[in-house]
């Protein structure tokens, strides 16, 4: 059979054995019942909606759109099915995939992320995320999530493919390193024994995802006693401010979840090898620095940090009566140094610290 085609679109009935089907088709799930369901149909009535086609060089036609009609076709023995042929390029086909697939049948969240993924990786033409959310009839801030969910790690994948979790799970476990993944993951599920060997695993609200998150990962960055801006403190991870694991660097991924407590880091760890740079680099450049711990606890033998029960911190802020102006913490003692938290919390903070006979006094430094 001749593959030309003498309009720019024309409609015609074309046998299967001419028919390709497409490896850009973001869907991959095919439901056997769904598909023995469309089959019975189209043996009783045929396909009703004709498969959009391309001709190809060679081997007839791919299939742009209408994979699952032709599957169905093949289960249904059907012999010829009724197409529109176009001539399109490989980014106008793979647009045209990406919208039939948005019409018609549900396909799952992760094809509709690769899809959007191939869509912005093309050369020419060239998309952005706005051309892309405009072609497919929605929002930028909908094509941005969901072309994020291309970075859940192999193991949140399969999890979200066998339907254990949902979209809104996937998206808040997507928006975190690998390295967090695997461990945000375990939060969304709850064991409960109920006389079995194995306990049954039960899928707790999205709300409890993102309790976890805040409490477990987000960092605030307001909060952060190194330089932001800084690009050389760990060159490899580079300035905060052009950081992409920083909630405020993208408003369309974060701004209604992860970002709405405001600017905050992502990567723990990262945010602390930043911290442990930083407590290295100010007592390099300040020898002289007295170094405290804000940990409970006894320290170890020969450490040259002061421990909580060696320094008496005192407040920045004025006492409220005559009574708590007598407080040691509101005392100013005549001798003053630096110091700086190297252990426990508020690592890196450097506190105005003032000498007594029994121990030093610490005020934070504004």
């Amino acid at each position: 059979m001749e593959t030309s085609v003498i309009n720019a679109s024309e409609y015609r009935d074309l046998p299967l054995s001419q028919l390709n089907e497409s490896k850009t088709n973001p869907r991959h799930v095919f439901e056997e019942s769904a598909l023995k369901e469309l089959a019975s149909s189209i043996r009783s009535q045929g396909v009703l909606s004709p498969l959009l086609v391309r001709p190809l060089t060679e081997n007839g036609f791919e299939i742009v759109a209408g994979a699952r009609r032709y599957r169905a076709a093949q289960m249904a023995e059907s012999v010829t099915v009724p197409v529109r042929i176009v001539h399109l390029s490989d980014a106008e086909a793979l647009a045209a995939q990406l919208v039939e697939n948005l019409i018609r049948a549900e396909i799952h969240p992760m094809e509709e992320a690769e899809g959007f993924a191939r869509l912005l990786a093309l050369e020419e033409p060239k998309y952005c995320i706005e051309q892309i959310a405009a072609r497919v009839g929605k929002q930028p801030s909908f094509v941005a999530s969901r072309m994020k969910l291309v970075d859940l790690v192999p193991v949140a994948v399969d999890v979200f493919y066998a339907n254990e979790i949902g979209v809104s799970h996937a998206l808040l476990l997507a928006k975190l390193p690998a390295d967090q993944q695997e461990h945000a993951l375990s939060a969304c599920f709850k064991e409960v024994y109920n006389g079995e060997h194995k306990p049954a695993r039960i899928l707790l609200p999205v709300r409890n995802l993102q309790y976890w998150i805040e409490t477990n990962v987000l960092l605030v960055l307001k909060d952060a006693p190194f330089n932001k801006r800084d690009v050389q403190l760990v060159p490899t991870a580079g300035s905060c401010t052009d950081c992409a694991k920083r909630t405020g660097h993208n408003k369309l991924l974060f701004g209604d979840d992860l970002g709405k407590h405001g600017d905050q880091c992502v990567d723990p760890q990262c945010y602390q090898s930043k911290i442990a740079a930083h407590v290295a680099k100010t007592v390099a450049e300040k020898p002289e620095l007295v170094q405290i711990s804000t940990a409970y606890g006894t320290q170890k033998e020969g450490s040259p940090v002061l421990p909580r029960n060696k320094y008496t911190a005192i407040r920045d802020d004025k006492p409220k009566s005559n009574d708590e102006a007598k407080r040691p913490e509101f005392k100013v003692c005549k001798f003053t140094t630096d110091a700086i938290v190297t252990e426990g919390s508020d690592i890196g903070t450097v506190y105005r610290c003032a000498q007594t006979r029994l121990a030093p006094c610490i005020t934070r430094r504004r």
